[in-house]
C-alpha cells in the first residue's frame, strides 16, 4: 500500500467515529434514543469498537484480530435488531400486521442462524475458522435483509403513510445503500478485479456515507404521520389478519339476527305511514300469513346439533 493510500484510508476510518458521535450527539438532543434504542445501541457499539481496535493495530495485532471478529458479531446482531425496530415504527399503527412482522423476524433470524452454521459446518477450508464463516455469512444474510427493507419502503412507504423523510426510511436508507455496495464488491466481477486496498477504501467511503445519510436524518425534525389519512390497504390487510385471529364461531346466529334486524328496519323506513284502518288490516294480513308459514317475515328453520 501507497503512502497517499494509506493516508487516504486512515482518513475515511477516522472520520467514522467523528460522524458517529454527532449522531449520538443529535439522539441525545432529540430524544431519539429512546425511540430507536438498538440504532443508537449500534452507534455506541462502532464507537466503541474504533476506542479499542484502532490502537491495537499500533501495539497487538492478535488482539486487534479478536477485537474486530468480536465487535463484527455484535454489529450483526445489532444490524439484524435495527430492522426490526424500523419495521416496527413503520407500522406502529396497524397492530396486527406489527405482530405479524415481529413473528416473521423471530423466524428469519432463526434460520439465519441455521444458514450460518450449516454454512461454517460444511465450509472445508484452511483460509478461514469456521467460527469466523459463521459470523460473515451471518452478515451477508443481514445486509440482503437491509436491502429488501429500503427496497420495500421506496416502493411502498405510499401504503402505509411513510414520509421520505421519516427518520425511520432514513435509519433503512443508509443501511441499504451500504448493503447494496458492500454486497456487489464481495460478490461481483468489480470486487473480484479490485485490490484489497481500494476495496476497503470503497468500501469505507460507502459507510462515510451512510453516515452522513443517518447524520442529516436526526439533525432535522421528522414530520408527524397524518392520521387522517385513509389508507384503505393496509387498513384491509389488518381487518383480514384480525379476522383470521378472532374468527366467529360457526354456527354463531347473531350475524344471521342482525342481518334480519336490518332488514326488516330498512324496509320498515321506506313504507308509507297507514291510516289505522289500513294498519288494522294489514296487521291482521300478517298474523294470517305468519300462521300459515307464508308471509314475507318467516323465521327460517334453525337446526341445532346435539352433539358436542
Amino acid at each position: 500500500m501507497s503512502e497517499k493510500i494509506k493516508v487516504l484510508y486512515y482518513a475515511l476510518w477516522i472520520a467514522h467515529p467523528v460522524l458517529q458521535m454527532g449522531i449520538a450527539a443529535f439522539m441525545l438532543r432529540r430524544g431519539l434514543y429512546r425511540k430507536f434504542k438498538f440504532f443508537f445501541g449500534y452507534i455506541l457499539t462502532q464507537l466503541v469498537t474504533f476506542a479499542f481496535l484502532f490502537p491495537a493495530l499500533w501495539h497487538n495485532s492478535s488482539a486487534a484480530f479478536y477485537i474486530y471478529w468480536g465487535c463484527d458479531a455484535l454489529s450483526v446482531a445489532f444490524g439484524f435488531a435495527v430492522i426490526h425496530e424500523v419495521f416496527v415504527d413503520v407500522f406502529r399503527a396497524f397492530h396486527t400486521l406489527r405482530d405479524l412482522g415481529t413473528v416473521l423476524f423471530k423466524w428469519a433470524g432463526l434460520v439465519m442462524l441455521l444458514v450460518a452454521g450449516v454454512v461454517s459446518v460444511s465450509t472445508d477450508s484452511s483460509e478461514i475458522a469456521p467460527w469466523m464463516q459463521a459470523i460473515l455469512t451471518s452478515q451477508r444474510c443481514v445486509r440482503i435483509i437491509q436491502v429488501g427493507m429500503v427496497l420495500f419502503l421506496l416502493f411502498f412507504a405510499h401504503y402505509v403513510g411513510i414520509s421520505r423523510r421519516q427518520h425511520s426510511f432514513g435509519i433503512a436508507l443508509g443501511f441499504g445503500s451500504f448493503a447494496v455496495i458492500e454486497l456487489v464488491l464481495i460478490c461481483s466481477w468489480v470486487g473480484n478485479h479490485l485490490g484489497g486496498a481500494w476495496m476497503s477504501i470503497l468500501n469505507m467511503a460507502a459507510y462515510n456515507g451512510s453516515l452522513l445519510v443517518w447524520l442529516g436524518y436526526v439533525a432535522v425534525k421528522s414530520p408527524a404521520r397524518d392520521a387522517s389519512l385513509s389508507l384503505l390497504q393496509p387498513q384491509r390487510w389488518e381487518q383480514s389478519l384480525s379476522d383470521i385471529h378472532h374468527p366467529l364461531p360457526a354456527d354463531s346466529l347473531i350475524p344471521m339476527f342482525e342481518g334480519m334486524v336490518d332488514r326488516a328496519l330498512s324496509r320498515t323506513h321506506q313504507d308509507v305511514p297507514l291510516s289505522q284502518e289500513n294498519r288494522a288490516v294489514g296487521t291482521a294480513a300478517r298474523g294470517a300469513a305468519a300462521a300459515t308459514g307464508t308471509g314475507s317475515f318467516s323465521i327460517p328453520a334453525v337446526h341445532v346439533n346435539s352433539e358436542p
